[in-house]
C-alpha cells in the first residue's frame, strides 16, 4: 500500500507531534488527523465559544485539503467529535455550508478531547485529484 504525508507548511507546530494531517493513500484518497482549533502556531483558539472552534476546525481542515489537491466537494466522509453536542447542533448553519454533495457523516459526542479547552474535533475523507 503506497502512502503519501500531506505537509501543510504554513503550521510550524505540525512538526512537534507524532502524526500527519493528512495522508494520502492507495485508491487516491485521503484521510485526515482530527483537526483540532488551533492558530498556524498551535494554540488554541475560542476557548469556551464552540462556534469559533467550529469555524477553525474547518478553516484548519481547508488548510489541508487544499494541501492535498482537494476542496469540501471532494469530501467524501466527516467525523465530527464534540464535547457539547447541543451547543454543536445549534451551530448547524455554520458546520453545515462545508458540506458539499452531501459527503456521509458521523457526529460523536465525547467526554473529551486531547486538550481540556478543545470543544470540536474534525476528520475528513476526501477523493484525491488523479
Amino acid at each position: 500500500m503506497s502512502r503519501k504525508i500531506v505537509n501543510v507548511d504554513n503550521k510550524p507546530w505540525v512538526k512537534t507531534v507524532e502524526f500527519s494531517l493528512g495522508v494520502i493513500s492507495t485508491g487516491a484518497l485521503l484521510h485526515t488527523a482530527g483537526i483540532t482549533a488551533r492558530d498556524p502556531q498551535g494554540n488554541i483558539v475560542g476557548v469556551g465559544d464552540i462556534r469559533v472552534q467550529i469555524q477553525q476546525c474547518f478553516d484548519n481542515l481547508h488548510d489541508v485539503l487544499r494541501a492535498a489537491g482537494c476542496d469540501w466537494a471532494d469530501v467524501i466522509k466527516f467525523t465530527l467529535y464534540t464535547t457539547d453536542m447541543p451547543a454543536f447542533v445549534r451551530h448547524r448553519d455554520l458546520w453545515g455550508t462545508f458540506y458539499v454533495d452531501s459527503p456521509a457523516s458521523t457526529l460523536i459526542g465525547v467526554k473529551d478531547l486531547i486538550h481540556p479547552d478543545m470543544m470540536v474535533e474534525i476528520e475528513a475523507i476526501a477523493k484525491v485529484k488523479t
